[in-house]
């Protein structure tokens, strides 16, 4: 009964859309920043509900998404709407749902937690997508999260770099309100942990936005009594593991955020060579 009544609400949402689509694609295209690529800023909202929907109906992740859209077919009257392919809306479905768990583990939603969110859409989406999301978080937060069976989805769905890119969102998202609370490294450990990610990894994704003497070298996933040569392997093998290609069919938005992680796995190789005098 229950999976019957997913696939009709997942019929009526996907018709929904799309019939907003062809009403109010383009009406206010013009009201968004000028400095995104065209179809990027209007197509965020429909681009992971339209596709997003085909995986997560009969999951625990469709479960909390019924909810979530029952509700704001009260709500939302119009908006910019299209129909894309699923790559990226896996992503930011699986972000928005872990988005809350880790929100909610320290019993309160931050104003600052908030503005994270709706900011890396702004970047990569434009405002008004940006607020929609919002709406959408809004109501997931409100629904309890079974995070091992959302996380057995999400693992079952999404390739390991981008597993890795969506624990180095929610470690930011952790860190916005300027400090790590241990309920939220918590949820963040067991997310890792549940997606099959390894712990030199976590450390080394955990050690980008913890500082501690040793988190260069966290960062490349060795001891800091590795050899010269043992260093220059790591970064060679760092770099192929974290470049921004690796999630590039998730769209350019998860592209760009992939290019700051990159960054950091340089950063911490050029701390340790000027520490070590290297070349």
């Amino acid at each position: 009964m229950r999976f019957i009544f997913y696939i009709i609400l997942g019929i009526v949402i996907i018709y929904w859309v799309r019939s907003l689509s062809k009403t109010g694609g383009n009406a206010k295209r013009a009201e968004e920043p000028k400095d995104n690529k065209p179809g990027n800023a209007g197509n965020g909202y429909a681009k992971w509900i339209g596709g997003g929907l085909g995986w997560a109906f009969g999951g625990p992740i469709g479960g909390i998404l019924g909810f979530a859209f029952g509700k704001m077919f009260e709500d939302m009257k119009g908006g910019i709407y299209a129909h894309k392919g699923t790559g990226s809306a896996d992503f930011n479905v699986s972000l928005l749902i872990l988005s809350a768990a880790v929100m909610k583990a320290d019993d309160s939603v931050k104003r600052s937690e908030l503005e994270y969110v709706k900011d890396f859409y702004v970047r990569n989406f434009g405002l008004k997508a940006a607020e929609q999301y919002i709406l959408m978080l809004r109501e997931i937060l409100k629904q309890e999260i079974n995070l091992q069976e959302v996380c057995q989805q999400i693992g079952h769905y999404m390739d390991y770099p981008a597993k890795l890119q969506l624990l180095h969102y929610i470690f930011g998202l952790g860190q916005a309100d300027g400090a790590f609370h241990a309920a939220e490294l918590d949820v963040i450990g067991q997310i890792a942990s549940l997606l099959g990610i390894s712990k030199g990894e976590f450390d080394s994704i955990r050690a980008m936005f913890i500082k501690e003497t040793d988190s260069a070298y966290k960062i490349l996933e060795i001891e800091s009594t590795a050899t010269d040569e043992e260093v220059k392997k790591a970064f060679r093998e760092m770099a192929r593991k974290y470049h921004p290609d690796k999630v590039s069919h998730l769209g350019d938005d998860v592209r760009k955020a992939a290019e700051q992680k990159f960054q950091e796995v340089a950063n911490a190789y050029d701390k340790i060579k000027q520490e070590r005098g290297l070349k």
